[in-house]
């Protein structure tokens, strides 16, 4: 984090945004076990994306510098559009984020899924108490042209605090979620990740 994102990788020129997510060490339920980190990565277009995969900066630094602290056959990548359901608009300067990794249960169809996760599901998400932003990134239409992406949407909560996010998780408001879950959610590819968020590029910089 403190190395790779400031050195190589924020870098890049095509970057809009940029943080990384060190894991917290917490009781969460169906937590992700071989993940330490998540990279949230903002780039404005295709063109940008394309073209940042082809810069110097990241062929000769941060792709180069990459053997050196990240096993890749451990490396999950998930290109989203996102749709933001709370904004976030103050509060904490470093938030504990929870990540949701979803694949769709396998009675619906994609755009179905899609559209009900979004409006059903993220309208319950933005019930929690004391939750300071909701966005639900969607897997980008590209991915499936080459199969099925290992999971359809990412769901990603901002709290002050872990406490923050335990007592949300606890509340009453969180059943409606875990029963959307059920209705909506093939339960063997659900699992959780929790971090707190270290910005390298604040919205805005660029």
């Amino acid at each position: 984090m403190h190395f790779h994102a400031v050195d190589y990788a924020a870098k890049i020129p095509q970057i809009r945004q940029y943080l990384v997510s060190p894991r917290l060490r917490t009781s969460y339920p169906r937590e992700v076990p071989f993940f330490e980190g998540v990279a949230e990565i903002w780039l404005a277009n295709d063109a940008d994306q394309l073209a940042s995969l082809q810069s110097p900066e990241f062929l000769n630094g941060a792709r180069a510098d990459e053997p050196r602290w990240a096993a890749f056959w451990e490396t999950l990548a998930i290109d989203t559009d996102p749709r933001t359901i709370r904004d976030y608009t103050g509060g904490s300067d470093a938030l504990t984020k929870v990540y949701v990794l979803l694949k769709r249960s396998p009675s619906l169809k994609l755009r179905e899924f899609q559209e009900r996760i979004v409006e059903e599901h993220g309208g319950l998400l933005d019930g929690l108490p004391g939750i300071r932003g909701v966005v639900i990134g969607l897997a980008r239409t590209t991915l499936y042209g080459v199969g099925e992406p290992r999971f359809d949407a990412v769901e990603v909560w901002s709290f002050d605090d872990v406490e923050a996010a335990e007592r949300a998780l606890a509340s009453d408001a969180a059943r409606p979620i875990e029963k959307s879950w059920r209705d909506l959610v093939d339960d063997r590819y659900l699992f959780t990740f929790v971090g707190r968020e270290h910005w390298v590029i604040r919205p805005g910089d660029r």
